[in-house]
């Protein structure tokens, strides 16, 4: 066959036209895929976490041992989405709804101007817990009528790992978090007047 009948062939277009293309449509797939199952996983997250939290607001949901229980079912169900995650749980309380939505750290003095209250920086310590807080918040449940920050962050593998090789890393990290006011079972504490201390 002559070079020029070879040039004029139209036998084998076709493959050459999907080698083209097909990677790159199996890219979109991919991406796509995994877009999908991570709003899909933040939702049933998102969910889980909603009903953890109203049962942590009740009066027995202050106890240690039910926490960590609750704590325990949630990460069961992450677990159970994918059984390769890493789940990480804090609960941070503060006195009001309105302190727990906005979570802004305690006012300090930055000195040096790297927006972090250190180096014997001075700040208002206005929860009363003798630290520098950057959302203002306790650590734990918390009392009677506190409204209480509950987070969950969650790493897992990614469903489609060769993602990773257009820079979007082999593991994907999802946050749910929720406020929540504790049931006023009993009289709410209040922090004593704030106190000016100097930060590590």
């Amino acid at each position: 066959m002559r070079l020029r009948d070879l040039c004029a062939d139209p036998g084998g277009v076709t493959v050459v036209e999907f080698g083209m293309v097909a990677p790159v449509m199996c890219l979109l797939l991919m991406g796509a895929f995994d877009v999908s199952h991570t709003l899909y996983t933040r939702a049933v997250l998102q969910g889980v976490v909603q009903k953890s939290a109203r049962d942590s607001s009740l009066e027995s949901g202050t106890e240690a041992a039910s926490q960590a229980a609750l704590d325990a079912k949630v990460t069961a169900q992450a677990k159970a989405m994918n059984s390769g995650a890493t789940v990480t749980i804090t609960r941070r309380f503060y006195r009001t709804f309105t302190e727990a939505a906005a979570a802004r750290a305690e006012s300090f003095t930055d000195t040096n101007g790297n927006l972090t209250c250190d180096a014997n920086e001075p700040y208002v310590d206005a929860n009363g817990n003798s630290v520098w807080d950057k959302d203002g918040g306790n650590a734990g449940q918390g009392g009677a009528k506190d409204a209480t920050l509950y987070t969950v962050r969650m790493t897992y593998p990614r469903i489609v790992p060769v993602i990773g090789f257009i820079g979007l890393g082999n593991t994907q990290t999802i946050t749910a978090q929720t406020v929540l006011e504790n049931q006023p079972y009993g009289d709410q504490q209040s922090y004593a007047t704030p106190v000016v201390r100097n930060c590590a």
